[in-house]
């Protein structure tokens, strides 16, 4: 596998493609082998761990302990130790039931790897056990679950493996007679392959029962910004530090948000607005977005946190504010009688944009409607806000939960 050339941004997002990759080989993996539903495979991204540390992937198979997942392909002997150290050296409440971290890497050409093995073993916290995925280990599980090799991993070879994972959610989501049409497309890009599934065995039988326009009442909207977006692009020479920035948050917040059940509903430049309730609504919409939401801090300060290692100007602000609104919301055709283009409009978007307005970086603020449907226990740290004006929509109560400690501390 001829992975050791190219420049520092290809390498970057080769990263991010296998770390995408390494989600869906596990979900998959353990549906087959641990003969469990895939939404019984809990998936995070870039969860803190520590000082300044962000581990790539954490993956909770249902009834079994968790474990971690690094992508360190590239990485030099001295930056994988470190950042193993770093992660994993010293137990914590985030890594304490853990058994185990998977490390995804480039062996081939690697001098010495025996000797460079034996020290990142040597660096985990006692218990906690060192998983190799070799190019010869990891290709071996990509033949083995999407059919395809992984190749050299250029661009054919990654554009057959995408195709090829598509190919394989789509069959879960739509049957075997799934044909990636332009509306089976678009639903997989929205939704979790095991949530369209569910919708499907729940009585929506054709994609097109799946989004239909019409009103969905008490629907949770939840809204993340990257906190002084504009002063990072200024800040920034090299624009594929930019584009590669906005590829990483894009990328996971995505699979954060249907990691979640909820749908995605679109990308707007730093921004990303997802929706939970469409188009079935459930008792624990609000529980998961606030989840979701919690998630995506951890998301945003690490996207923001690596974009500032790329640049000389100290930024004030790295993270993301988040908000949460509920409310009816429409579901409207962007074209005659179209399934496959459609846009979501309502107060609760309004609301949560202005609500994300007022949060501060690594905080969440909600509305009173949103706070009134959280557990006792999610309200714990909420503090009332005073009344937020929000254009067009007058003077509104919201509750704010402030920046817990964490490695943007």
């Amino acid at each position: 596998m001829a992975t050791g050339g190219g420049s520092h941004s290809f390498r970057e997002e080769l990263r991010l493609f296998l770390e995408s990759l390494c989600c869906d080989l596990c979900r998959f993996e353990h549906v087959a082998t641990d003969h469990i539903e895939p939404e019984d495979v809990v998936i995070r991204q870039e969860v803190a761990v520590g000082p300044s540390a962000f581990a790539d992937i954490q993956v909770t198979p249902k009834g079994t302990a968790p474990y971690f997942v690094e992508v360190d392909y590239f990485y030099t002997p001295e930056r994988l130790i470190e950042s193993l150290r770093r992660k994993y050296g010293e137990p914590n409440d985030a890594t304490t039931a853990a058994s185990k971290v998977v490390l995804v890497i480039d062996v081939n050409g690697r001098k010495d790897w025996t000797g460079l093995e034996a020290r990142a073993r040597s660096v985990l916290r006692p218990g906690l056990v060192l998983e190799v995925w070799d190019e010869r280990r990891l290709d071996e599980l990509v033949r083995r679950r999407f059919g395809v090799s992984l190749g050299s991993l250029e661009e054919h070879d990654r554009l057959e493996l995408r195709t090829a994972v598509d190919r394989a959610k789509g069959r879960h989501a739509f049957g075997d007679d799934f044909s990636a049409d332009a509306l089976e497309s678009t639903l997989l890009w929205h939704f979790g392959f095991w949530r369209l599934r569910q919708l499907r065995e729940a009585g929506r039988k054709t994609a097109r029962d799946i989004l239909p326009s019409g009103l969905y009442p008490n629907v949770v909207v939840v809204t993340a910004d990257l906190s002084g977006y504009t002063r990072f692009v200024r800040d920034t020479r090299d624009d594929n530090v930019v584009r590669r920035s906005l590829t990483a948050f894009a990328s996971r917040t995505r699979y954060q948000i249907i990691n979640a059940g909820g749908m995605l509903y679109q990308f707007l430049g730093d921004s990303v607005i997802a929706v939970f309730g469409i188009p079935e609504a459930a008792p624990d919409d609000a529980e998961r977005g606030f989840a979701c939401a919690t998630a995506l801090i951890d998301i945003g300060a690490s996207v923001a946190i690596e974009w500032q290692r790329h640049i000389d100007q100290i930024q004030p602000s790295t993270g993301v504010h988040v908000a949460m609104a509920t409310g009816d919301l429409q579901v409207i055709g962007l074209a005659p009688f179209s399934r496959a283009h459609v846009g979501v409009v309502g107060d609760a978007i309004n609301l949560a944009a202005r609500l994300c307005g007022v949060a501060q970086t690594h905080e969440i603020v909600v509305s009173n409607s949103l706070y009134g449907r959280l557990t006792d226990r999610a309200r714990e740290g909420f503090l009332a806000m005073e009344p937020v004006e929000a254009k067009n929509l007058g003077s509104v109560r919201a509750w704010k939960l402030p920046p817990r400690a964490g490695p943007w501390s």
